[in-house]
């Protein structure tokens, strides 16, 4: 058997068994299908994703279920104005043995863990926020002058209110490009939230178990890089990005829209995530409308409008949507 067959027999056998890690996912976190789709996209490509809904819509529920089916390691840190970055982080504490000496001994921080949930990040202080930092773009953390490593795997799903901002601190711009995607939890469907009444209201509990492994997801990203992406698909990236940026030719025309666009982060996160989804879809390889796809949850969080188009009410979700048309239909 070739490279090639045997690529594609792995391929099909990794999209085989994410049939299944979807089917369980959506058995348990009813009627969000995209929602599943993306936060699986992201753990395939090996980033970070940032959920963004109102409270109540099931976010914890999805970290906890996608913990159990993909078989990581999850730990949950609830963000308040008050938290430390030693309470992310760990730290040093002096202990006496029972002989009289005494030592630095190093207790982890729920950072080390192969998923973290950060719960309403955006209520931490900018310091607190800059922990995690380096965590996770890094995947390690310095403490006490010694670079201690996380995972593999190490990823983070931060989630985040967009109401209530009395007391809240927006996550700088070099935080937000960390995350992969950003992915919008809205309120489920009527026929949905029927489901979810019937489900979750009865005498017994849905529960859900590992399809998947640590060591596996590791494998199943290393495969994902391993998919071949034509070139109309690398052409497709380069010019939605580039279209996206108000300081390039191509983006002359949102000069009067936009304040920054995406940096070159964002067309290596599309060139990942494209491949997760048609994976995620059952296919051996991307196309355009994977693209079109992944534009919104890998651009929104990467570009920021102008005090003009805030004043005209232009949002950036029909931005992109303009963009997307223009340039990839």
């Amino acid at each position: 058997m070739s490279q090639a067959e045997d690529l594609v027999t792995a391929i099909e056998a990794l999209a085989s068994r994410l049939g299944v890690a979807r089917a369980a996912i959506g058995g348990r976190f009813i009627g969000q299908e995209k929602v599943v789709e993306l936060t699986m996209a992201a753990l395939l490509s090996g980033g970070h994703a940032l959920l963004v809904g109102l409270p109540g819509l099931g976010k914890t529920l999805l970290v906890d279920t996608l913990s159990t089916v993909m078989g990581l390691k999850a730990n949950r840190i609830q963000f308040t104005p008050d938290l430390m970055p030693a309470d992310i982080l760990g730290s040093e504490v002096l202990e006496t043995a029972a002989d009289g000496t005494r030592a630095f001994r190093f207790i982890e921080g729920p950072v080390f863990c192969e998923l973290l949930m950060a719960d309403e990040i955006n209520r931490a202080s900018p310091r607190t926020q800059s922990a995690l930092l380096q965590a996770m773009q890094e995947r390690e953390v310095t403490i006490a002058g010694k670079h201690r490593p996380l995972g593999p795997p190490f990823h983070v799903l931060a989630t985040q209110n967009p109401i209530e901002q009395e007391g809240t601190y927006p996550l700088p711009e070099a935080q937000l490009d960390r995350f992969l995607v950003q992915v919008d939890v809205t309120y489920p469907s009527r026929a949905a939230e029927r489901d979810i009444l019937l489900a979750t209201t009865g005498a017994a509990v849905s529960k859900v178990s590992a399809v998947f492994t640590g060591s596996e997801l590791i494998e199943a990203q290393g495969l994902i890089r391993r998919m071949p992406v034509g070139d109309k698909v690398v052409e497709a990236i380069l010019d939605l990005v580039r279209a996206c940026r108000p300081g390039e030719p191509e983006g002359n025309a949102l000069r009067d829209v936009l304040a920054w666009g995406p940096g070159p982060r964002a067309a290596q996160a599309l060139m990942l995530t494209v491949r997760a989804r048609a994976l995620l879809n059952g296919r051996l390889a991307p196309n355009v409308e994977d693209v079109q796809a992944m534009a919104q949850p890998v651009l929104e969080h990467r570009m920021a409008l102008n005090f003009a188009a805030r004043a005209r009410g232009e949002s950036l979700e029909s931005v992109i949507a303009r963009v997307v048309e223009k340039v990839l239909s």
